[in-house]
């Protein structure tokens, strides 16, 4: 089933002529381990650590534990599918192929929301950390309309470096990403050395491991910015289609870039427990606010050299993961777009560059209009972290129902899927749901969003019902999880408490993971489309 692909910079059209520009295949396994790597250490490093110990206190260190773990098994699903179909903008793709046009309707109105969201936020980051410098952008928590203007020109100048092609922008990414690891590193060091010379006792001083409970550990996995700290790799499968070796490259790529960012991240955990001054400890945890967390820090432990280290990275930082984005987005848009989802010209890819210019001028437009009505940071990111929870359950059905339908066509790279795509649903679904009521009440009703605006806007409005009956199982999902947040223990009315709820909430996605599986795997079997036999010329 796998046919040659079509020279380097063609894509066959339906007559057999190759004059079609494609994406080019530039990127091998250190660009690609780059690109993941420099996506999930973006801002999340810069204001991570805080937002967690707000949250949790020490128990954060679990957070990231929790974090890490859902996400290895998260990225085996969409590694498996990386290797057997690399596709540019898969995570859009795949569901198209194996559910239909308004499952991947669905997600992908999700992901446009997730990652233009997630764009906004690393140029908002940029700007919250020069407000150091420049106060006026950032003012009462929020940024003011300097701090959006400069945010904005800086989405305009990342545009640009992705605008000449993916040469380019892996190379400058690998420049980049060598300075977010240094830095960090160098952070955790110094911060430990003097938060250990204080002879403090972070734990005691903070009302114990745990003050706020365990719940609270398991909200800050989504509410204090892991998710979408590390969801940056999602990129390196974004960019499937450009890679030399997807099926040798993509996993060793992705598993490197989440080990080496998880353990970095635990280690500035601890370095941010440590160095908070125990009088700063009065109002609990919940009462630390830095608005440039580590660079205050710094100051207050009169290290001058790392504080003006660190207000610089806060430029480079986000700045790579805002080049990574830009460059990942455009591919899902493109991908939306193969769909019918969005007007064909979007699929259109510059000849000289290899880019598809239009799709990133769809996604630079939807980050600026989602700049604004954030306040910065932390606002942004509690949306965007729960749109690409929703999209990776969404993953692990897609992959299911290929491996049902099409056993031969799956690549074999990860054993044990048949377990590990249904704990990966369920995983998604209990974290989406301890992201607490106040985010869901406005999440889950804007991914629904999207069943009304199929029967607008696609191309697939005549069969609008039929579509609805095949994807009833991923409406279902959003409709019960809506329902369950509003009554649960996790900022709900607690009718359901916990952990009767986090239980219920495992119950209900096993069994619609089921449904969406064997309703995938009929409409592969009905399907008039050979996947293998498509997607090679993608």
């Amino acid at each position: 089933m796998n046919s040659p692909a079509p020279p380097a910079d063609t894509t066959s059209t339906s007559d057999g002529s190759a004059n079609t520009p494609r994406l080019r295949k530039e990127l091998g396994f250190w660009s690609l381990t780059a690109i993941g790597f420099s996506g999930i250490m973006g801002s999340g490093w810069l204001f991570g650590a805080q937002y967690a110990a707000q949250a949790a206190g020490p128990a954060s260190l679990l957070s990231w534990l929790v974090g890490g773990a859902a996400f290895t098994l998260i990225a085996l699903v969409l590694i498996e599918l990386g290797a057997s179909r690399p596709v540019a903008g898969g995570i859009v793709r795949w569901p198209f192929l194996s559910n239909g046009p308004l499952t991947a309707g669905i997600v992908g109105w999700s992901v446009l929301l997730a990652t233009s969201s997630a764009t906004a936020a690393e140029a908002s980051a940029i700007t919250q950390y020069a407000s150091h410098y420049l106060p006026w952008l950032y003012e009462d928590g929020a940024l003011t309309a300097p701090g959006l203007v400069l945010s904005a020109g800086l989405l305009a100048l990342v545009m640009l470096l992705n605008w000449f092609g993916v040469r380019l922008f892996a190379r400058v990414n690998f420049v980049l990403t060598a300075i977010k690891f240094g830095v960090p590193v160098i952070t955790l060091a110094a911060l430990l050395a003097s938060g250990f010379s204080q002879g403090g006792d972070p734990v005691a001083a903070g009302g114990g491991f745990a003050p706020y409970g365990w719940t609270a550990a398991l909200s800050a996995v989504a509410t204090a910015g892991i998710i979408y700290t590390i969801n940056g790799f999602a990129p390196t499968i974004d960019l499937a289609a450009e890679a030399r070796d997807p099926r040798r490259d993509i996993p060793r790529a992705v598993l490197t870039a989440i080990g080496l960012a998880v353990l970095l991240y635990l280690g500035l955990q601890v370095a941010f427990l440590y160095a908070v001054p125990e009088s700063a400890l009065a109002g609990g945890w919940h009462g630390i606010d830095f608005s440039s967390p580590f660079g205050e820090l710094a100051l207050l432990l009169n290290l001058g050299w790392l504080a003006a280290l660190l207000y610089a990275d806060a430029v480079i930082s986000p700045g790579g993961a805002l080049l990574v984005g830009i460059a990942g987005n455009s591919r899902v848009t493109y991908a939306m777009a193969r769909n019918g989802a969005l007007p064909k010209r979007v699929t259109e890819v510059h000849a000289g560059s290899g880019v598809p210019r239009a799709a990133l001028l769809v996604n630079f437009t939807l980050a600026l209009i989602l700049l604004a009505p954030f306040d910065g940071w932390q606002d942004i990111i509690g949306v965007a972290g729960n749109l690409f929870l929703l999209n990776y359950s969404v993953a692990a059905v897609s992959a299911a129902a290929f491996r049902r339908a099409r056993p031969d066509a799956v690549s074999g790279w990860v054993p044990g899927m048949r377990w590990i795509t249904p704990l990966s649903f369920v995983v998604s679904a209990e974290i989406i749901y301890w992201s607490q009521w106040e985010k869901l009440s406005v999440v889950l009703p804007l991914a629904v969003l999207a069943v009304p605006l199929f029967a607008l806007i696609t191309k697939y409005r005549g069969v609008f019902f039929a579509q609805l009956r095949q994807s009833a199982w991923l409406v279902t999902y959003l409709v019960v999880l809506f329902a369950i947040s509003a009554l649960g223990g996790f900022g709900g009315t607690e009718l359901i408490p916990a952990p009767l709820d986090s239980a219920l909430v495992a119950v209900v996605a096993l069994l619609i993971y089921f449904w969406g599986a064997r309703s995938g795997e009929r409409h592969l079997a009905n399907s008039a489309v050979d996947t293998d036999e498509q997607e090679t010329t993608d």
